[in-house]
């Protein structure tokens, strides 16, 4: 771990000059694009290596910073309480929340000038929730009626249908969906990209459209996709949406690691960092000013338990190894106090969150975990902890868990997988794993649905299930509104935390920082940065 000190006067001298350096490029720095400005100017973003791009079939935070520009979803969340906000749809409604209507906004094309209509979102609902496909969002369209005749529970019959009976095209601007209860988080869920409308290039040749994306967006691709290099965007002329792009393009710049990116962005090569690592935070604060910005977010970690593997199939192993876990001296040490030390499966802000619903098998208890681990029969074998390459913080704090592993459950052989971003998600998907891991969850809208059922639900990558946790929500998913449905959800947190599959960690803020030759940069809790919004002074 690099920890920011008080250095020499030759240093502080340093630091001086590079303070004057970046002052300079807020003034006018290229951000590697030329010194050009006004509404055709471009900017550039660093971005870590996406595993696609293809809507359906990536849940990745990095692809979908891309996405986000080039696909209008049917509603967007309202920054202030996540209520659904109309975007692609015209209305989306329904008379019990089992069966819904969505009209869409008259006049969308695709980039290519094909119209988007309803077959276009019909088309990749059903694409993406046909399980030989493989798509990462498949089980997002769960509740559609009809899913299973798509995914046989076997995993090896041969599906019965290849489109979801629930989905029907009314119009060229109407579809309808039936699901299988009623479930009142339904508008919310389709803010996701993994929601969005594809054109009918994205079936003709797959391939090639992950790596060139037609999509509806204010912007469109500029070429293809240059794999762990660059991504960039052009403003979208035929645009007829409610945002349109107020910066001629975006160049999303590939890093291996945030810590490059970071020597780059002061260095004046990159325009927007979208996360400072936060070793580097007391330095950015230093530096930056109001161009810093922090925005409590949904964002959580955790570690998760391969609980497939008979090593973690006790439930009182993974408590051990979570009690065994100092989270405040993890906060503290590595992400300098940014993060909240977590004890709920809940992100603070979303409904139905609770500080302390995980109780001491959450808090850091090293005798209490020693003797928990002897009572299961202790650990036998090597421990290997994985985790993405994608951010030097991630070793930093996966080297702090090993340290407490090795001196308070007395594990010695403990080693490090370390694996390609590109790669990480397909790896625990495939439940490849040999060991505990660190698992990200980033909110897609405000519930505790989006939580629960998408990390501890069917499908889930630790290879655990219970049927009442199930059971409670479906219950809740049907609940005629919040109130109904928040003490069932609890109660189904309440089972995953005593089971504890997966450890929570810590809950994160969101640290960005822009140069001086952007205007317009914002973040909300549901929104890392809006694209659109921004332009080149």
């Amino acid at each position: 771990m690099t920890r920011l000190v008080r250095r020499a006067p030759r240093a502080r001298r340093a630091a001086a000059t590079l303070a004057a350096l970046l002052a300079a490029t807020a003034c006018g720095g290229s951000g590697g694009r030329g010194d050009s400005a006004g509404p055709d100017a471009s900017y550039s973003v660093a971005l870590t290596e996406p595993d696609h791009l293809t809507p359906g079939n990536t849940s990745s935070s990095y692809a979908i910073d891309v996405l986000s520009g080039l696909f209008d979803t049917l509603v967007v969340l309202d920054p202030k309480d996540g209520h659904p906000v109309m975007q692609a749809a015209d209305s989306v409604t329904s008379p019990d929340q089992r069966n819904w209507t969505v009209r869409l906004r008259p006049g969308q094309t695709f980039h290519n000038g094909e119209k988007v209509t309803a077959q276009s979102f019909v088309d990749a609902w059903n694409a993406a929730a046909y399980g030989p496909n493989g798509w990462a969002n498949n089980h997002y369209f769960a509740t559609v009626e009809g899913y299973p005749a798509l995914n046989p529970a076997d995993g090896r019959t041969a599906p019965t249908a290849k489109t979801l009976s629930g989905l029907k095209t009314v119009d060229d601007l109407t579809f309808t969906v039936k699901l299988t209860a009623p479930f009142s988080p339904f508008p919310m869920t389709l803010s996701y990209t993994g929601f969005a409308p594809l054109p009918k290039a994205a079936f003709t040749d797959p391939r090639s459209f992950d790596v060139h994306p037609i999509g509806n967006g204010p912007f469109r691709m500029d070429g293809d996709w240059q794999h762990n290099q660059r991504i960039t965007l052009r403003r979208y002329a035929g645009y007829k949406g409610p945002r349109p792009a107020r910066a001629g393009g975006v160049e999303f710049r590939i890093y291996a690691n945030k810590d490059t990116a970071w020597t780059d962005f002061q260095a004046g090569q990159v325009d927007l960092l979208p996360t400072i690592p936060p070793a580097h935070l007391p330095q950015a604060r230093r530096l930056f000013g109001d161009r810093l910005r922090g925005t409590p977010g949904g964002t959580m970690d955790y570690l998760g338990f391969p609980v497939f593997d008979r090593r973690f199939a006790d439930p009182r192993v993974r408590r051990a190894f979570s009690m065994a876990i100092d989270r405040k001296a993890i906060v503290d040490a590595v992400f300098n106090g940014a993060y909240q030390p977590m004890a709920s499966l809940l992100a603070p802000g979303v409904p139905g969150y609770r500080k302390n619903a995980c109780g001491e098998v959450c808090a850091y208890h090293p005798v209490r975990a020693r003797q928990l681990l002897a009572q299961a029969g202790g650990f036998h074998g090597p421990l290997e902890l994985w985790f993405s390459n994608a951010d030097p913080s991630y070793e930093q704090w996966m080297t702090a868990v090993a340290n407490q592993f090795r001196q308070n459950l007395g594990i010695d052989r403990i080693t490090f997988r370390k694996v390609p971003a590109s790669d990480y998600l397909s790896t625990l998907s495939g439940r490849k794993e040999t060991g505990p891991y660190r698992h990200n969850w980033v909110m897609d809208y405000p519930s505790a649905q989006d939580y629960l059922e998408y990390m501890w639900g069917d499908g889930n990558r630790m290879g655990w299930r219970n049927r009442t946790f199930l059971d409670l929500l479906r219950q809740a998913n049907a609940a005629p509104g919040p109130a109904a449905a928040l003490p069932l959800y609890q109660r189904a947190e309440d089972i995953a935390l005593a089971e504890l599959p997966m450890a929570p960690l810590w809950n994160w803020t969101d640290y960005s920082a822009s140069s001086g030759r952007l205007r317009g940069v914002t973040a909300d809790p549901y929104t890392p940065f809006h694209l659109d919004r921004i332009s080149v002074k």
